[in-house]
Formats: C-alpha cells, structure tokens, sequence
C-alpha cells in the first residue's frame, strides 16, 4: 500500500523516503485531511530554487538507478547515498512534475494522501 497524489499532477510518493507533504518546499502549503495543493506561475521561481538545491542528490541517485528494477537500503549504502539524497532524489521529480504543468497550462493542483 502507498500514498499517492492526484489533479494536473499523479502520482506515488517514494516508499518510506518521502513525506506527503513534501510539496511544501515548493511555495505552497498544503491543508486539509488530504493536502491540497495549488501552485501557479508565481511559484515558479521558488521551485527553480529548490531543484537547483536538490540536483546534486538527483543525479547521483539516479545514476545509482540506472539498470535497477529495485534496489535495497544494503545497495544504497554501498553507494554512499543517504537517506536525506534519497528523499531529495524524490522531492525533485515531485518538483519537476510541478514545474512542467505549470508550464503547460498555466497552474497545477493536487490533493496528496496523509
């Protein structure tokens, strides 16, 4: 059983790596029993910010990646990547995810589960 997120935006938060509310780094704090999220374009620059912060960790787990079906927390530790570049890894997708609808029409809102 996962958690996932649904509107402009869907998806699965990463399994015991990234929080529900893990949206809120973008410039939109979420509400509700579900968090409701509205982003438009004058979050964008606060997104740009926070995939730039997080672009290290993304590239280097995703290199870890790269080849993997699925990977273990012994692997990950082989690789030297750490809890805090794996959430990372997962909040930049979220944020790129974001980033792109907004481009493409202008907004994106989403309810995530708790």
């Amino acid at each position: 059983m996962g958690r996932y997120y649904h509107g402009d935006i869907e998806g699965k938060f990463m399994f015991a790596v990234q929080s529900s509310d893990a949206a809120d780094r973008f410039g939109s704090i979420g509400y509700n029993n579900y968090l409701s999220y509205y982003f438009d374009e004058d979050h964008l620059e606060t997104i740009d910010e926070q995939l730039e912060l997080l672009e290290p960790s993304f590239k280097k787990v995703e290199k870890f990646f790269e080849g993997k079906n699925s990977w273990n927390t012994q692997q990950q530790e082989d690789a030297g990547i750490s809890s805090q570049e794996m959430s990372n890894y997962s909040d930049y997708r979220l944020g790129l995810k974001i980033k792109e609808c907004i481009i493409e029409q202008g907004h994106c809102s989403f309810e995530a589960e708790l």
